[in-house]
């Protein structure tokens, strides 16, 4: 992960200037299709990719967001 990644996230105001980088929907996977694996960072710490929470478990709900 890039070390300068939560600096760069967390910003202090909420204006264009500060969040339109991060607004890359036009890369998002069209509705439908599978997703690509990538990774995930668990809130108890630690690493693990989609494939294996897919692997795990026979229904998996991803939600992306913002919780800052």
């Amino acid at each position: 992960m890039d070390p300068d990644l939560l600096a760069r996230y967390n910003y202090d105001a909420f204006t264009p200037e500060n969040f339109t980088p991060w607004m890359n929907f036009d890369r998002s996977p069209a509705l439908g299709t599978v997703a690509p694996d990538f990774p995930l960072w668990p809130l108890e710490g630690g690493e693990t990719r989609l494939s294996a929470l897919w692997a795990e478990h026979t229904f998996l709900v991803v939600e992306f967001g913002s919780f800052t």
